[in-house]
């Protein structure tokens, strides 16, 4: 077995993808409370987008199998576009904390899809493992307090559950892509597709286009294209390649724990001892729901 094919550098790729997914709602946070949200997530699309340009003349050797074209663009449709439609929606009305709970809704909407659509197996263990994980998904939602930050957190859920079936649909074509496809071509078409996108959505009467320069809210952005859009894509996209579907959503979960820290140490939000006990289900679940069987 090569280094890479090895399922211990799979996991270690998704934790560390995970963790820079956390860290990006407090960089959505921060650059939105400055800029247009849809300015944002134009600007982190085009910056991983010219990241990518140096791989072109790799890529244009990349053949395309009959009837893929159409799924690869669904894909990319569901995440990067509509996904961050929803979720720019969501971190307007809601907390980065709350945002980040919500993730915990995927696993469980990743499970049926797997199950019903990529054929694979579900345990009991592992289906155990995701109800301990979204029950303290749940508890760490109940038990967060609103600030001025957050005016309407139900309605910023509500859209952030949006994004996450969006992101049922890019997983589930991801998985059946990833065994045809390089993981670096994937996650470079994410970007292009995203950029084309959202590129007229700036002339829209309801985008403010940016009128000043401020250093936060720039590097934010360039944070979110450059260690997001490349880095925690790409690593997510290559631990997908090499475990089934229904495991690789459940490190998910940690999502929750990792945004809440966050949101506690750099944007001020409440961090309770009860969460530290809903954190510690979110983390015993998801290990819980590592079942070697399914593999």
């Amino acid at each position: 077995m090569s280094f890479l094919q090895s399922p211990y550098i799979a996991v270690i790729a998704l934790i560390t993808a995970v963790l820079l997914w956390s860290s990006s709602f407090i960089a959505l946070k921060i650059s939105m409370a400055v800029y247009d949200p849809t300015f944002v997530i134009f600007g982190r699309m085009m910056l991983a987008s010219l990241c990518f340009m140096f791989f072109i003349p790799k890529f244009k050797k990349q053949t395309f199998r009959k009837g893929d074209f159409k799924w690869l663009v669904f894909m990319a449709f569901c995440e990067p576009c509509m996904y961050f439609i929803f979720e720019s929606q969501a971190l307007t009305m809601t907390s980065a904390s709350q945002a980040g709970m919500i993730c915990a809704t995927l696993p469980l909407l990743m499970a049926v899809a797997a199950r019903f659509i990529l054929k694979e197996d579900l345990t009991r263990r592992t289906l155990i493992g995701f109800a301990l994980a979204v029950c303290g998904g749940i508890w760490l939602s109940l038990s967060s307090e609103s600030t001025e930050s957050a005016p309407d957190p139900i309605l910023g859920n509500f859209f952030e559950f949006l994004a996450m079936c969006c992101a049922v649909g890019y997983m589930t074509v991801l998985k059946k892509m990833t065994a045809h496809y390089p993981v670096l071509f994937l996650t470079a078409l994410q970007a292009f597709i995203g950029a084309i996108f959202y590129l007229p959505l700036l002339a829209l009467p309801s985008t403010n286009l940016p009128t000043f320069f401020d250093p936060l809210a720039a590097g934010s952005i360039i944070y979110l294209g450059i260690c997001i859009t490349i880095g925690a894509y790409g690593l997510y996209n290559f631990g997908m390649s090499k475990l089934p579907a229904n495991q690789t959503t459940a490190y998910v979960n940690l999502i929750p724990v990792f945004t809440l820290f966050f949101g506690w140490s750099i944007l001020d939000e409440t961090f309770t001892p009860t969460q530290f006990l809903a954190a510690a289900l979110v983390m015993g679940g998801v290990i819980l729901s590592q079942d070697k069987k399914s593999e």
